[in-house]
């Protein structure tokens, strides 16, 4: 602060830090660093010296963990152009497994709408990566946090299905890069990331091969008459207003319960029946429609549980299933295994 010049410590690596926290009488800063191939640790820097310390290693199940794939940030073109009349670029994170494919690829989109995908650790990531040879991709489309305001509002409303159109953009991306496999591709995504799945399920069907949808919105209309009172109004500034005639209209033609019968691509669908936030109605009612029109569906219902899963033996199940259902539906499967 006296000198007023910025000074950038060395040694702390690429990842998210939380936990900021002053040493009460000594000129030490505490934080938490995760990264996408390592668990959260505790790490320290100390302010005058610019030493960098970690002082934990968190367990990784006696895993090697330098086999761990840590992602690049790419960044590709979309359909549409920025505020400077340059085709806009959509960033993501890349996760490319060994070896040179052509990988199947699962595409990794975030919830919120207006939430952010940043590198933190998840297993069931490197699991696909290292294990299953899964290359993985991880965008932050139109309505992601992080980016400004203006691109914060290019989803809203009316833009609702831009932002699906930018998925449609990165599977033109896959198609270009030799290591990566353009006819094995699965979508993956929680909450509005589940809304994501089931329109880019409809919009792409012939380049998609398969989807998992955690706790998603099938119908804006039921989700926004049914979701928790002290959020609707909150959830109506980002979707739209259902009560002006013309927008029920528009979210009713976009809501992919609308078009279910669209769904050919083998679907599964994990849901909390205590969900406040997407009820599980939304998920019951998609699931009905989808297999009326005799597409397969593989469906988890927890009794126990809300908006994801926080008991471990439900998140060990659901993770468990999801790399079965990976498995099945993305990788070739051995002749030997019969058709589940």
């Amino acid at each position: 602060m006296r000198s007023r010049k910025l000074r950038r410590p060395e040694g702390i690596p690429a990842g998210v830090i939380e936990g900021l926290r002053f040493h009460r009488r000594r000129g030490l800063l505490g934080f938490t660093l995760m990264r996408a191939a390592a668990p959260a640790d505790t790490w320290t820097l100390d302010v005058e010296r610019g030493k960098v310390e970690r002082w934990t290693r968190s367990e990784v199940g006696g895993l090697n963990a330098s086999r761990f794939v840590s992602p690049t940030l790419v960044r590709y073109p979309t359909f549409d152009r920025d505020a400077e009349g340059k085709p806009r670029q959509i960033p993501a994170f890349y996760f490319r497994p060994p070896g040179k494919g052509p990988h199947p690829v699962l595409i990794e989109i975030h919830g919120g709408p207006e939430g952010q995908w940043r590198p933190y650790f998840s297993s069931l990531l490197q699991y696909f990566a290292v294990e299953l040879g899964v290359a993985v991709l991880a965008p932050n489309v139109r309505g992601s946090d992080g980016y400004g305001k203006s691109y914060l509002l290019l989803d809203n409303g009316r833009k609702r299905e831009d932002s699906v159109r930018d998925i449609g953009a990165l599977l033109d991306w896959i198609a270009k890069r030799p290591e990566l496999d353009a006819k094995r591709v699965l979508v993956h995504g929680g909450s509005y990331g589940g809304y994501m799945v089931l329109a880019s399920l409809i919009h792409y069907r012939q380049r998609i091969r398969a989807g998992v949808d955690w706790v998603g919105i099938s119908s804006f209309l039921t989700f926004l008459q049914n979701t928790q009172a002290y959020r609707r109004d909150l959830r109506r500034a980002e979707y739209g207003d259902e009560r002006d005639p013309e927008m029920r209209k528009f979210l009713h033609a976009i809501s992919p319960l609308t078009r279910a019968r669209e769904i050919t691509s083998p679907l599964f669908v994990i849901q909390g029946a205590n969900d406040p936030r997407v009820p599980a109605s939304e998920s019951t009612q998609l699931v009905r429609a989808v297999r009326s029109s005799g597409s397969p569906v593989w469906f988890l219902l927890a009794e126990n549980e809300g908006h994801g899963f926080r008991k471990k033996a439900n998140r060990d199940l659901a993770m468990m299933l999801t790399a079965l259902f990976v498995e099945n539906f993305l990788l070739p499967a051995p002749a030997s295994r019969p058709a589940p």
